[in-house]
């Protein structure tokens, strides 16, 4: 294992088009459906950090902000912004482009915990969390102030 991995060598984005398999009655992605790809999308982010397999460990509240329709490209990009020992913190947002209109937008977030294991499926070690770049600062950073900001408001709510 390498001491230290960057956040840029976990970034990964993964395209899917929306069809009739993966749509509700109204044409429009299935929840289930995106959650699944942002998984797969953060697990291969979370394998390339650590060089390792990884197991889903949770997924945080989940924002569906706009609906995905029947025929638009789903862009799915993941990268990670923080490590524990053997977690992995990945965050995953989601976006909606429509190719004959040229139009894109924002359409669901979430924060991902992988834990790294080994051949055996034991719990293993993770690299260090390096941001060399000041865009893989602004990027860390902005996950980790989006991250607290969803957890004050968990707390309100929970409160309330």
């Amino acid at each position: 294992m390498t001491e230290t991995a960057t956040l840029a060598e976990s970034h990964t984005e993964m395209t899917e088009i929306v069809l009739p398999n993966d749509t509700n009655t109204h044409g429009r992605a299935l929840g289930g459906a995106v959650l699944h790809w942002m998984d797969v999308c953060g697990a291969i982010a979370a394998m390339r950090f650590a060089n390792e397999g990884v197991v889903t460990a949770s997924m945080e509240h989940v924002d569906f902000k706009s609906p995905i329709d029947i025929g638009e490209v789903v862009v799915v990009e993941a990268y990670v912004y923080g490590t524990g020992r053997t977690s992995i913190e990945v965050n995953v947002e989601v976006r909606a482009e429509n190719p004959r209109e040229d139009t894109e937008r924002d359409t669901t977030s979430s924060f991902f915990t992988f834990v790294a294991v080994d051949d055996d499926g034991d719990p293993t070690p993770v690299p260090d969390l390096g941001c060399p770049t000041e865009a893989e600062r602004r990027l860390r950073d902005a996950a980790l102030d989006d991250r607290a900001t969803q957890l004050e408001r968990l707390v309100e709510r929970m409160e309330s």
